[in-house]
C-alpha cells in the first residue's frame, strides 16, 4: 500500500527528541508540510519504546509509518532504541531517520550497522534546520513508498 499523499490516511510519524525547542520546531515544520500527517512526540528512548509497545499512556498509539530518532536521549539512548526497533519482527520495516547533532563517524557507522534508513545531521542555523526537516518530509512522505502496517 502506498501511504503517500493519496488520501488513504494520514502518515503517522513518531518523533523521538529530548529537546523541547527542536521537537516543537520539527512538529510545526511537519504540520506545515504538503502531506497530511500526525506527529507523535516521545521525549526519550524509554517513552519511544512504550509508544511502540502501546504501553502506559500510549495504550492507543498507532503504529508509526516513519520514526525520526535523535541519538542522544535520556534514559535509553537512540542507538539502543534503534537496535530494538530493527530487531523486532513487527517494527523492523518502519523506516528510521536518525536526526542528530552528532557528526562523529562512530555514531554514523553504528547507526547504519543497526540498520538506520538514513542519517541526517541537524544544522545549527534555524532556517537550515527547518529546510532539513522539509527535505526529510519531501523524500520520505512524497517520494518513498512506505510499507503498510
Amino acid at each position: 500500500m502506498n501511504l503517500m499523499s493519496n488520501g488513504a490516511r494520514p502518515i503517522e510519524i513518531l518523533l523521538v527528541e529530548d529537546s523541547i525547542d527542536e521537537a516543537e520546531l520539527t512538529m510545526e515544520t511537519l504540520r506545515e508540510g504538503r502531506v497530511s500527517n500526525k506527529v507523535h512526540w516521545a521525549q526519550d528512548g524509554e517513552e519511544a519504546l512504550d509508544f511502540l509497545r502501546r504501553q502506559g499512556r500510549h495504550g492507543g498509539a498507532p503504529r508509526p509509518d516513519l520514526i525520526l530518532l535523535d541519538l542522544h536521549l535520556p534514559r535509553k539512548g537512540g542507538h539502543e532504541v534503534l537496535a530494538e526497533i530493527k530487531s523486532h519482527p513487527q517494527w523492523k520495516r518502519i523506516p528510521v531517520v536518525i536526526m542528530t547533532s552528532s557528526t562523529d563517524e562512530k555514531d554514523i557507522l553504528a547507526a547504519y550497522d543497526r540498520h538506520a534508513n538514513c542519517y541526517v545531521t541537524k544544522p545549527i542555523d534555524l532556517e537550515e534546520f527547518m529546510e532539513a526537516v522539509r527535505s526529510i518530509e519531501d523524500f520520505w512522505l512524497t517520494i518513498v513508498h512506505l510499507p503498510a502496517a
